[in-house]
């Protein structure tokens, strides 16, 4: 990736999204692990097709993870150009709206 291709983080969202998309995570499993590898561009890469799949997912870091929870998401949210919705524990919900989803599969946040 050359420097004028540089990601960043998708859209900030309202409190009143984030808590909108908090409620629809509750019940979501982590669909991507952080392990011992740490943040590699596999993971980027993985992170960026679970969100073209479903738009908002649950990513867990493992304790033997090198990187701190805060860097993950950072990390994962500027390199899949999604937006940071919540850190709670060892878990981070990250969303990306995917236009080419079926209308009926879309997240309509408010």
């Amino acid at each position: 990736m050359s420097e004028k291709e540089e990601k960043k983080a998708g859209p900030l969202l309202s409190s009143k999204q984030k808590k909108f998309l908090k409620g629809l995570g509750h019940s979501l499993s982590p669909v991507v692990a952080v392990g011992k590898e740490g943040l590699s561009e596999k993971m980027v890469t993985a992170t960026e097709l679970e969100l073209s799949r479903h738009e908002l997912i649950k990513v867990k870091i493992g304790k033997s993870s090198p990187a701190s929870k805060q860097e993950t998401a950072e990390v994962l949210s500027i390199g899949s150009e999604s937006s940071l919705v919540q850190i709670i524990g060892n878990t981070i919900l990250l969303y990306k709206k995917n236009p080419k989803l079926d209308k009926d599969k879309q997240i309509r946040i408010p």
